[in-house]
């Protein structure tokens, strides 16, 4: 008999340990939930099988069950052979983390999220280091630009990983990365050697009924130090060219890639270049919407949409080429997608953060380059390359972002 592996079918099975899976908006718009009495559990470890892991999570909300998961950007071969990505190298300690990864829930339990600390520790000086060096840094956004003049692609988002040194709980520092950022589109999932702590404030894709949305961010802007100088940053956001140019390019990009899976000439966007407020930055986001064709399953959602424009650049099957050739590791769930569905409701975020489970130590990696120490942490913050943008801009983004999940 054919192994699942070799045919491509959906491995399950009984859960064995105790996994954890809990979904929290900051915003307060929804309320906090955690799914219980878990069932099982569907994995993917290669690409042809992501598929029909999704073909599975999908079966089991149809059937009634809560489901959670994730699905790592390298799992994206799985849906389109053409989108080129990493893949990770010999004695990485995240070679067995799948790349689609749901668990299935008998029931839904609304929660609440514990409150911060009233005197957080602020992190060591020092205590984040890159990935790569600043040298090898200029020499990647170098290239993205050299690729944009030859006209090969119109915007990259290029990452890196920052490692810290963390002591205490996971659960802890996920509630710390919430109340950091304050987002809606927050989750926790522990896979038992492996861990999930997402932050986003970023939406995938959310399905209800027939409608499908999304609503990328794409133009930044920091927060200001009082009121009038916070409006006045916030209203030379919405007002940029360059700012609305980068989003509108991600909308077309969503808007071309919904359309295959949308019935003809419902695809529309609205709330366009809205400024959205976080505690340390202004983001600029859009929502494109549309109603989905009859019969089109999540399998199909996922082929049209993954990876996310936002999180590639366009167009996406050459940035994405250009992203494994200049990055230096897999992404793992960051860039991802984290989320839940239940029979009438999907909702997807794409962001992650990952850690080793206790026979590793209690470390956090999201997605690891080599062998990090022991109890290592990085986060992977992002850049967007733009023509007209410099690498001394870029860095200055990535400082924003790093002080905007550091709390």
């Amino acid at each position: 008999m054919a192994s699942p592996q070799a045919t491509g079918e959906a491995a399950s099975r009984i859960v064995t340990h105790v996994i954890e899976a809990r979904f929290d908006d900051l915003t307060g718009a929804e309320p906090s939930f955690r799914l219980v009495e878990p069932v099982g559990v569907l994995e993917a470890r290669r690409p042809a099988e992501v598929p029909a892991v999704i073909d599975a999570a999908e079966a089991a909300a149809v059937r009634g069950l809560w489901v959670a998961g994730m699905v790592s950007y390298e799992a994206a071969p799985g849906f389109d052979p053409a989108l080129l990505v990493r893949t990770r190298p010999d004695g990485d300690p995240f070679a067995e983390l799948p790349l689609a990864w749901f668990a299935l829930f008998e029931a839904r339990q609304e929660t609440a999220l514990p409150a911060p600390p009233d005197d957080p520790s602020p992190p060591p000086p020092g205590a984040w280091a890159p990935s790569i060096d600043r040298e090898a840094y200029d020499a990647a956004i170098e290239r993205i630009h050299e690729h944009i003049a030859a006209g090969d692609t119109y915007q990259v988002n290029f990452t890196l990983r920052l490692h810290a040194g963390v002591a205490g709980d996971p659960k802890g520092l996920y509630r710390d990365l919430c109340y950091a950022q304050r987002g809606a589109y927050s989750g926790y999932l522990d896979l038992g050697r492996y861990g999930i702590l997402s932050s986003s404030p970023e939406l995938f894709f959310r399905i209800d009924g027939t409608t499908i949305a999304t609503k990328p961010m794409k133009g930044t802007a920091p927060r200001g130090r009082w009121l009038a100088e916070d409006e006045a940053i916030r209203a030379r956001l919405r007002g940029s060219v360059k700012e609305r140019a980068e989003n509108a390019m991600i909308v077309d990009l969503l808007r071309n890639d919904l359309a295959r899976v949308a019935r003809v000439g419902s695809v529309r966007w609205s709330d366009v270049f809205e400024a959205e407020r976080f505690e340390t930055v202004w983001q600029l986001t859009s929502t494109v919407a549309a109603e989905l064709q009859p019969g089109r399953s999540l399998r199909d959602v996922f082929g049209a949409l993954f990876p996310s424009g936002s999180i590639t650049g366009t167009p996406k099957v050459r940035t994405m080429q250009l992203i494994a050739e200049l990055e230096d590791a897999p992404r793992g769930p960051y860039c991802g997608t984290v989320g839940y569905l239940a029979p009438a409701h999907v909702g997807l975020a794409c962001e992650g953060r990952v850690r080793r489970g206790p026979d590793e130590g209690q470390g956090i990696d999201v997605p690891p380059a080599g062998l990090p120490a022991p109890r290592d942490v990085p986060l992977r913050p992002g850049g967007w390359l733009p023509a007209a943008r410099r690498a001394s801009e870029e860095a200055s983004c990535i400082g924003r972002v790093l002080r905007l999940r550091r709390g």
